[in-house]
């Protein structure tokens, strides 16, 4: 991995927060130099979709405003299970120049969409290792007009985009740069967000297979504000921990724990389907990272559902945290993992 002296702009587009963050190169290491994060109104952004552009972009302008950015060139992330497609494929043995040729012949059978409406990018991960004279494949698609809505947006707001990358890539990123990518098995990186996860299960420093749900924190939240019958902003703090008059925590924490066992269940049938196409290879862990990461006892539970070690992302393990940001940003560095993430992304590389 490298970055510039004055690196991209990693820009994390959730449903529920704007994240700005860029990186500098130190030596060997990364130092972040620059973080920041702004509430985004519901419904401007929902399953990766933009359905309100003029408000995302006033959003990503006040970002800058907050961050004392006026320029720069961005990186964004896309997930969405509507309008993202990844898919390990096996293809036979031929070069990155021939498949470059044959890439959308190869696509059409995996992409349920129109293949003129489909931006399509790809990694060769390797020789297969159940079939000879094969390789395996990354393959990514994502709507042409969902970028187009995305990168018009960063441009109206008087950034650059030079990089749409996939948030299951970007939290592979940062997991290599602060972990390396030498694991004998399997890892799943886990990033669980308001409205979405993200799954990225990397191999020898790779993903070998990645998945977008429509599940996220947000469940905790409505959850909470049916159960208790308070506003939906109310019902965010005390899943934060916010004590509530007359409400015992112990009630809270039973809603909450109720709700996550349904966002483990829909974690675990992706590990499922992981499984069935990997020889029944089992996981070596998770490594959990997002919002959810933060409620107090979801990664000792999800452990505990789950049979697998569970750890939160250390996003600051390795890399160095300038005094130019501020030290809060360690009480939330399992937020910052995709935009930082991103951060590591540059022009012209390839993932």
């Amino acid at each position: 991995m490298f970055v510039s002296k004055r690196g991209t702009i990693g820009l994390d587009i959730g449903s529920r927060y704007l994240k700005m963050a860029q990186l500098e190169a130190v030596r060997d290491e990364y130092e972040l130099t620059l973080f920041s994060m702004l509430p985004l109104d519901r419904d401007t952004v929902s399953d990766g979709l933009v359905l309100n552009k003029p408000r995302l972009v006033s959003s990503i302008k006040a970002l800058c405003n907050q961050a004392g950015i006026k320029k720069g060139e961005v990186a964004i992330g896309l997930s969405g299970h509507s309008s993202v497609i990844t898919k390990v494929i096996k293809v036979p043995q031929i070069t990155e120049e021939e498949l470059s040729l044959n890439i959308k012949y190869e696509a059409e059978q995996y992409i349920p969409f129109d293949i003129k409406e489909v931006n399509i990018d790809f990694q060769i991960l390797g020789p297969d290792p159940e079939e000879a004279g094969m390789i395996s494949v990354m393959l990514v698609a994502v709507k042409t007009s969902v970028i187009r809505d995305y990168a018009d947006a960063v441009e109206q707001a008087g950034l650059t985009p030079v990089v749409a990358d996939i948030d299951c890539f970007a939290i592979s990123n940062i997991y290599e740069a602060n972990y390396g990518g030498s694991d004998r098995r399997p890892v799943a990186l886990v990033n669980i967000g308001a409205c979405k996860t993200n799954i990225s299960i990397v191999k020898n420093g790779r993903p070998v297979f990645t998945r977008d749900t429509g599940v996220g924190s947000n469940a905790h939240t409505d959850a909470i504000e049916r159960a208790l019958n308070i506003t939906k902003e109310k019902a965010e703090r005390v899943k934060l921990g916010e004590p509530l008059d007359g409400v015992k925590r112990e009630a809270i924490s039973e809603i909450i724990e109720k709700t996550s066992d349904e966002i483990y269940a829909e974690v675990y049938r992706s590990f499922e389907y992981f499984r069935s196409g990997a020889g029944e290879e089992e996981l070596g862990g998770i490594v959990l990272s997002g919002g959810a990461a933060l409620l107090s006892g979801f990664a000792t539970l999800m452990s505990e559902r789950l049979g697998i070690r569970v750890e939160v992302a250390e996003v600051f393990r390795k890399i160095i945290m300038s005094d130019k940001v501020g030290a809060s940003v360690r009480d939330i560095a399992p937020m910052t993992a995709v935009a930082i993430g991103l951060a590591l992304r540059r022009a012209g590389d390839r993932q």
